[in-house]
């Protein structure tokens, strides 16, 4: 773990992207729907998910992105980035999703489909619950 930036609680299972996410470009804002053809997530609903990806990229205007999917109930219920931005920070901070960077280890360790807990009071903040 390196660095708690939003804190929070959820539990659910991990969706993984190894492709960086434009949340202005990549993600419908109403449905939490990956719409870009060329994204490993494409068709994929980030909805209640864990979201694991290792950075935001894009435009300040993703930030604000961020904070309506949360507003349309389609956000994910906590994101994982080996390395945080500014507009992926901001959205979570706006939208009161929790947010956490990983190392490069820790990142290749969590897999699509593990459930966990993310807990930023915790000591071991990520819990893999099988």
């Amino acid at each position: 773990m390196k660095k708690i930036l939003v804190k929070g609680k959820a539990t659910g299972k991990i969706l993984k992207s190894t492709n960086p996410i434009n949340f202005l470009g990549t993600v419908d804002k109403k449905t939490g729907i990956v719409s870009e053809e060329n994204h490993d997530l494409y068709n994929k609903s980030i909805k209640d998910s864990i979201l694991l990806f290792p950075y935001g990229v894009g435009s300040s205007v993703g930030a604000y992105t961020i904070y309506s999917i949360k507003s349309n109930n389609s956000a994910p219920l906590a994101m994982i980035c080996e390395k945080v931005d500014l507009t992926v920070a901001t959205g979570c901070a706006l939208a009161n999703i929790p947010l956490v960077t990983v190392t490069e280890e820790e990142f290749s360790s969590l897999n699509d489909g593990q459930e966990i807990t993310l807990d930023t009071e915790s000591p071991n903040p990520i819990t893999l619950l099988q």
